[in-house]
């Protein structure tokens, strides 16, 4: 059984996502929110998983506090750390103590459009399609090992609200099926990529617009 630690900054409906999955060797040992009043908090409680809420403003440095959180994860000694919408840059630190073992979802399609306002780049560079991306943390924002990806069309009348909403979508069944393979020992590491797309997948192809 892999214990799951999962960091949150609000709603968490993505670390809810990862809950209702039930998945197979996984178990959700504790929810932990940088916002004591974070909504995604109560949720978790009312389903017997342990919470912690701890302010990140009420520490004197980014150091501070990452060093503190790293103490409350490993109290829970957790064999896997999730970011489920964390907004708080990790230091280096914090960083190497999980490496290898620790996961993050991105609203867009990884090496592009990393950090904010992902889906309203998006629909200013002309892209047809968007989506999300599952990958393992490293010192770099937004990069390290991708896990899994999944990809949306680009609508003519779309806003950054509307296609946000749908990558959401995406989002809620990639998190769980990246975290149920990390369960089940299926992602392994090398030369900094990670398996999964094989010979036989070689002639799929996602075409927006269809000619």
């Amino acid at each position: 059984m892999k214990n799951i630690v999962i960091l949150i900054s609000g709603r968490g409906s993505n670390m809810q996502a990862i809950v209702d999955a039930d998945i197979p060797g996984a178990r959700i040992a504790a929810v932990i929110a940088n916002r004591p009043d974070a909504a995604g908090l109560a949720w978790a409680a009312s389903r017997g998983i342990a919470t912690v809420g701890l302010d990140h403003k009420q520490f004197a440095s980014r150091e501070a506090f990452d060093e503190r959180l790293a103490a409350e994860i490993d109290a829970f000694a957790p064999d896997l750390v999730v970011l489920a919408g964390f907004m708080r840059i990790l230091t280096p630190a914090f960083t190497a103590r999980y490496e290898g073992r620790m996961l993050n979802i991105h609203p867009s399609l990884l090496p592009s459009f990393p950090g904010l306002h992902t889906h309203q780049r998006a629909i200013d560079m002309g892209c047809k399609v968007a989506g999300c991306t599952v990958h393992f943390v490293t010192a770099e924002l937004d990069h390290g090992p991708i896990v899994a990806q999944a990809v949306v069309p680009v609508l003519d009348d779309d806003t950054e609200t509307t296609l946000a909403a749908r990558v959401l979508q995406q989002e809620h069944r990639l998190y769980p099926e990246a975290v149920r393979r990390f369960a089940a020992g299926e992602l392994q590491i090398r030369n900094g990529r990670i398996g999964g797309v094989d010979a036989a997948a070689a002639g799929l192809a996602l075409q927006v617009p269809v000619l």
